[in-house]
Parts: structure tokens; C-alpha cells; sequence
């Protein structure tokens, strides 16, 4: 069964605590915290202290997307804020793979996000290391984008190399993901959706996330 890992920049930040409530009601398997610095992308969400405040909210595991240069210089800061996955972007960093065995030293879990302009060659040395691989399937650093339909087939390309290198890999796609689009990515190969749009701005959330889960 996929699982749903609702993005909290869609969130209502005036009143985060009942959107954590709505996560935790409508049995959501994580929660997607997009950090933005700025400079990888165009624009600015939070830090650590922010979230370290918002681990206190709930028990449901943190999935923390870094859309931030030089990750490494931050991986201590989000572990002791309380991420249970770290996920950076494979041109973010110089040594892709120092970073990511910096994130599993830890004992969280480490993820490799690749853009929709990108190409899956980079990361299948690395597939090994991982715990998850993150497709965008729109350009970082925004909401309420509509999905790359390309991002389908990257996605069953993935799944094979997976399949041959790291069985127990597994796909989260980011981008774009709604009631129609969602079994046509979770036919292709995701294990798991990132929704924000589609879950935060339903007439009903909590049963949104159900919906999608496709029980």
C-alpha cells in the first residue's frame, strides 16, 4: 500500500496545530517538511529551531526535504530537531556520497532528490546507500504546481534499477500529486506521495489522505 506523506508547506501556519491533529486523524504514514534556503531554490521556508518546535506537535515520522546548498553543514541541526528522514538533492552537494553516510551515521534514514531536468545516472552508484530516492515532478521550490507527466516514465526506470541494485529502495514522488494523477505514479513504481495542495486545500484533509492511500 502507498504511503502519504503530506507536505506542510501547503499547512496553515495561523493554526499548525489543527493541521497536525487533521495529519495524525487521517492516519498520515509521514509528514513532509520542505526546507528552502534561498539559493538551491527561490525561495524560504524554515530551519531547525522551527522544526524542532513542530516535532513536539506529533509522534508521526518526519520526512525533512533539504532544498538547501552545502547540506552537510546542517545534518547534526535537523537529526537533533527531531528528522527521521533526510532527503538533499544530489547537485546540491561536491561529495554525494560523504553526505549521505554523514545522514545514516546518525541512524535516520537518507534520501537522493533529483529535478525533473536531471538524469538518474548520478545517483545509481548510490542506490546501495540509500534509504529512498525523491522524484521532483515539478521544479523545486514552489506549491501547487502541476505534475510533469514526463515523470512517469523516470519513474519505471527507477523502479528497474532499483529492482536490480537495491530492492528495498524506495520511490517517493513530490510534485503535483492529486486524486486523478495518483494511481497512474503509484502503477509506475512510487511507494510514496508527497501530497501538499491536494491534501490541504480538500473541503476534507483528513479523508483526502485516505483517499489517497487507495485502501
Amino acid at each position: 500500500m502507498v504511503k502519504i506523506s503530506p507536505s506542510i508547506l501547503s499547512a496553515d501556519f495561523t493554526n499548525i496545530k489543527k493541521d497536525f491533529r487533521m495529519m495524525e486523524d487521517g492516519e498520515a504514514d509521514l509528514i513532509h517538511v520542505d526546507v528552502m534556503d534561498g539559493h538551491y531554490v527561490p525561495n524560504i521556508t524554515f530551519g531547525p529551531p522551527v522544526v524542532k518546535q513542530y516535532r513536539n506537535l506529533t509522534e508521526i515520522p518526519f520526512d525533512v526535504h533539504l532544498m538547501i546548498e552545502k547540506p552537510e553543514i546542517y545534518i547534526e541541526d535537523f537529526v537533533k530537531a527531531g528528522a527521521d528522514i533526510l532527503t538533499i538533492h544530489s547537485d546540491a552537494t561536491i561529495h554525494t556520497h560523504r553526505v549521505i553516510q554523514q545522514i545514516k551515521s546518525y541512524g535516520i534514514q537518507a534520501g537522493i532528490s533529483i529535478n525533473p531536468g536531471q538524469g538518474l545516472e548520478d545517483i545509481e552508484y548510490l542506490l546501495p546507500y540509500l534509504d529512498l530516492v525523491l522524484l521532483m515532478s515539478v521544479n523545486p521550490g514552489f506549491g501547487g504546481q502541476s505534475f510533469i507527466p514526463e515523470t512517469l516514465e523516470k519513474i519505471k526506470i527507477l523502479k528497474e534499477m532499483i529492482r536490480k541494485k537495491a530492492p528495498n529502495v524506495l520511490i517517493e514522488v513530490d510534485g503535483g500529486v492529486t486524486l486523478d494523477n495518483a494511481p497512474t505514479i503509484v502503477e509506475a513504481g512510487a511507494d510514496i506521495l508527497v501530497a501538499g495542495t491536494a491534501i490541504f486545500k480538500a473541503k476534507d484533509p483528513k479523508s483526502m489522505i485516505q483517499k489517497l492511500k487507495m485502501e
